[in-house]
């Protein structure tokens, strides 16, 4: 039977259960029993990819679980903890000869085993497997013949953010000049992009698009998903819906408009002015060169002037509870205890039932919100976008 799912697959891990940073930049109640629990009673997700699992310390809580008949490992991969299945994965910086700017790419596994044998291989080529997103000293096309190898996923991340990734500085034109392209599962947009944006783009037309929220926060989970149409929440049904097999299949991507990104828009690095005339080398305002190139700017670089893009999902914008003005958490607490979960709030509850929770202006803005129809501040330079008005 089918079934329409909800997920996430670009989670943080903040801190061990012992206290030992993950992600330095983590909260340190972002923890995995904390995650896992987020996902399933809060926000109402099926299925996430958590990308710190190649820590051992990690993976030590993981198998914990399992032990402890707290979570079950699925045969078709994946870990399942009450309603939500856990896909784990590790988020890795690639920066080999190749390159001309380090690249963030996600490397998921079927399974514990394979992911401990992952984190095994990787140890050696890093300076510290305990932490997140360290650098990867070998070939980028090394990494996905092994990822390949185990039978797991590759998926370069937040493809265009000006720090990091494979389009804001990794390559000149192409991801050949980095990778095998029939190593690649998927493309991860990120929050300043979406599918629009990139439909002029030739080369990820075969790839399906991904949108994860790069949670640093528990609150920040379900910032940005998907929504997939499967038989069941498991490592084997994610890797069809990517390839789209079988009738597998993303039906609906879900994000934040790529206005609110931190990186929407080109900005002079030091007084901070916005540069909207893509043909300006250097600061309108104080004359320097130190221009931070934005999304929007990059991307129309990239596209090919003649190409149509394939037929996608819709790619819908939403602003999450916690971006709304008037929406704090006292609100977000009463709509929880009425609809349940975040997912079911956003596409389940109507107008006529949030405003009986609610007082009826901030169900009107929710409802603005759930639409993306508002005003937006466009981003730039490390700074979110802003909400202009209702």
């Amino acid at each position: 039977m089918w079934k329409e799912i909800y997920a996430d697959l670009h989670i943080h891990i903040g801190r061990t259960q012992n206290g030992r940073a993950v992600k330095i930049t983590g909260s340190n109640n972002l923890t995995l029993t904390n995650i896992l629990e987020t996902a399933t009673s809060r926000k109402g997700l099926d299925l996430i990819g958590i990308i710190d699992c190649q820590s051992p310390e990690v993976l030590d809580e993981i198998e914990q679980l399992v032990r402890e008949q707290k979570a079950i490992e699925l045969p078709e991969g994946g870990v399942r903890f009450k309603k939500t299945t856990l896909i784990l994965g590790s988020e890795i910086e690639i920066y080999d000869a190749n390159c001309h700017g380090p690249i963030h790419v996600l490397c998921y596994m079927p399974s514990i085993n394979k992911m401990k044998q992952f984190s095994d291989w990787m140890c050696p080529l890093q300076k510290n497997i305990h932490l997140s997103s360290q650098r990867m000293y070998c070939d980028g096309r090394v990494l996905q013949q092994k990822v390949h190898e185990l039978g797991g996923l590759f998926i370069p991340a937040h493809v265009f953010t000006p720090f990091k990734s494979l389009f804001g500085k990794g390559v000149k034109k192409s991801l050949t000049e980095v990778f095998d392209p029939d190593l690649i599962d998927a493309i991860e947009l990120g929050l300043s992009s979406d599918t629009t944006m990139v439909s002029g783009i030739k080369e990820l037309a075969r790839y399906s698009f991904v949108t994860n929220s790069d949670a640093h926060s528990l609150g920040k989970l379900a910032r940005e998903y998907q929504r997939m149409k499967v038989m069941d929440a498991n490592f084997v049904e994610l890797k069809k819906v990517l390839h789209q097999q079988d009738g597998r299949t993303i039906t609906a991507n879900y994000g934040l408009n790529p206005l609110l990104g931190k990186y929407y828009e080109t900005v002079c690095v030091n007084c901070g002015e916005q540069i909207l005339n893509d043909d300006f080398l250097r600061c309108p305002q104080c004359g320097k060169e130190q221009l931070i190139k934005g999304v929007a700017k990059r991307i129309k670089e990239l596209s090919d002037a003649e190409y149509e893009e394939i037929q996608r999902p819709p790619y819908i914008h939403q602003i999450p509870l916690d971006f709304i003005p008037g929406i704090g958490p006292k609100t977000i607490e009463k709509l929880l205890n009425a609809f349940g979960t975040e997912m079911s709030i956003l596409h389940n509850a109507t107008f006529e039932e949030i405003k009986k929770i609610i007082p009826e202006n901030l169900a009107k803005r929710f409802m603005i919100a759930k639409s993306g129809e508002m005003k937006i501040v466009g981003g730039g330079g490390g700074q979110y976008g802003k909400l202009d008005s209702f």
